[in-house]
């Protein structure tokens, strides 16, 4: 019996659809947007701006789009797991789960990190200088990892509202961020020159490195179509809140990036504490002093919430994947009491914490946190090349009755599929390269190639282990059918 015939025979447990449509939507902000970008943005000028509204046209709306079709067609719990599968075979439905699962393992130290980063402006001055201690950004992101992990394992009808404070501490501060910056350009004027020769994009090859993390960044869109047996009514619900998230993610990434640019000038941003350290020099020249210790709180709690959202996503893959006995069988186990995924919460937990201390080995926290980035862009965006593929061969199939069309059609899907794959293949290219100002270029080349080759290598291993023990099912099963 083939693996895939093989799957048809088990049977998926019931979930519990705790995801409405308001919860949907704040679970694609705080999963596709983070502050933290904006930071990184920030540092490289005014041209930022015009690169977001690039990245939008070239990935963002290729993969908004291409999302809504997929998850309209096959709104199953596993989302793109699901789509790649259906398009190219178990082979390539497997990979595609495993390298998104497991680009979340250095994904999460490098948010949490972002987490403690912020979390010593709740202290005042003397907390931070801890800024550049490993010990305390080790046990933060520690902490701030079991209260993810540990609220998913309790359930989405718990969990989603971490997720949803999450997402309103992701976004409030940008609002605050965006009218103190306006107050005092009134009335002090801006540390950048906002010329118009400042909002032409370099060419440098730190300029080039950084539209990568552009794309990067604009990621996320697919994060709820992993939760589609939870969400009510997905087929409707998705497609609806995929379209108003995603009006809001492009404006709340450019606008604030000025912002910072007003306080700071782009060679003072510094990635991790950009976005905090301008709240501060707002805050300081307005005399609100109070308000820095707010958004610390806040931007602390979304980025717990962001690592809740994603450790409830990406562990439905391997749920998934246990139910299809492509891993072993306890990955498909729901907790008897919450009815969660708990298995694959807690190994994703456990592996995370592994990354944590390794990514910290051998370098400084700035270091450590420019490798894990590198690495969960390379790795995340490899799902991507096979969702877009995924989308241009499933054209071929008819729309279930209901389902979303893209606007145009089959040419129009095509080529907006067309787009977000070329776009997604050079950033996976310009990922490889390391930031001019890293002291051991050779290094950080060597651990994120190292890793993301690693990576893919596991993925197929466990894929043959899982189709030799299908195989072995379905002759354990044949003679005992005879035998019947």
């Amino acid at each position: 019996m083939p693996i895939e015939e093989a799957d048809q025979i088990v049977a998926a447990p019931a979930l519990v659809r705790a995801m409405r449509f308001r919860d949907v939507v704040l679970f694609l902000i705080i999963t596709g947007f983070s502050v933290r970008w904006i930071a990184n943005a920030s540092a490289a000028g005014p041209s930022a701006a015009v690169i977001w509204i690039g990245a939008c046209v070239v990935f963002y709306i290729p993969l908004v789009f291409t999302v809504l079709e997929l998850s309209s067609r096959y709104p199953e719990e596993g989302g793109i797991y699901v789509w790649t599968k259906q398009a190219f075979g178990g082979f390539s439905g497997f990979i595609t789960g495993w390298t998104y699962w497991a680009s979340n393992l250095p994904y999460f130290p490098s948010l949490l990190y972002f987490m403690a980063a912020n979390a010593l402006y709740l202290s005042g001055t003397h907390a931070r200088t801890l800024a550049g201690n490993p010990v305390y950004f080790v046990l933060a992101s520690m902490l701030g990892l079991s209260l993810a992990v540990g609220l998913n394992i309790v359930g989405l009808n718990i969990s989603k509202w971490l997720h949803n404070i999450g997402a309103l501490g992701m976004w409030l501060p940008t609002v605050i961020l965006v009218a103190l910056s306006a107050v005092v350009w009134a009335r002090f004027g801006s540390a950048t020159p906002l010329t118009r020769a400042s909002f032409v994009p370099g060419m440098h090859l730190k300029d080039v490195i950084f539209w990568s993390t552009v794309a990067f960044s604009l990621t996320g869109a697919e994060s709820a179509s992993m939760l589609g047996d939870e969400i009510e009514n997905p087929r409707r619900t998705l497609p609806r809140a995929l379209l108003l998230a995603g009006l809001i993610i492009p404006l709340i990434y450019i606008v604030p990036t000025i912002g910072i640019l007003v306080a700071l000038p782009p060679d003072h941003v510094t990635i991790i504490s950009g976005f905090m350290d301008s709240i501060t020099i707002f805050a300081a020249r307005l005399h609100v002093g109070w308000i820095v210790a707010l958004c610390a709180a806040l931007i602390t709690a979304g980025s717990i919430g962001q690592c809740g959202a994603w450790v409830a996503a990406s562990a439905r893959l391997p749920f998934v994947a246990g139910i299809d006995r492509y891993l072993p069988a306890a990955f498909g186990r729901l907790h008897p009491r919450w009815g969660t995924p708990h298995v694959s919460l807690i190994i994703l937990g456990v592996i995370s914490v592994a990354f944590i201390v390794l990514s910290q080995l051998g370098t400084g926290v700035s270091g450590a946190y420019n490798v894990m980035v590198s690495v969960s862009v390379i790795t995340f965006l490899i799902p991507y090349l096979l969702m877009f593929a995924a989308a241009i061969r499933l054209q071929n199939r008819p729309m279930p009755p209901g389902a979303f069309r893209v606007w145009g059609g089959r040419p129009v899907a095509t080529l907006l599929a067309a787009v977000g794959f070329t776009t997604t293949a050079v950033s996976c290219v310009l990922s490889l390269i390391p930031d001019p100002s890293d002291p051991n270029p050779l290094l950080s080349f060597t651990k994120v190639a190292g890793l993301t080759a690693v990576t893919v290598a596991v993925g197929v291993v466990l894929y043959l282990m899982g189709a030799a023990r299908a195989r072995r099912a379905a002759l354990t099963a044949q003679p005992a059918q005879h035998a019947a």
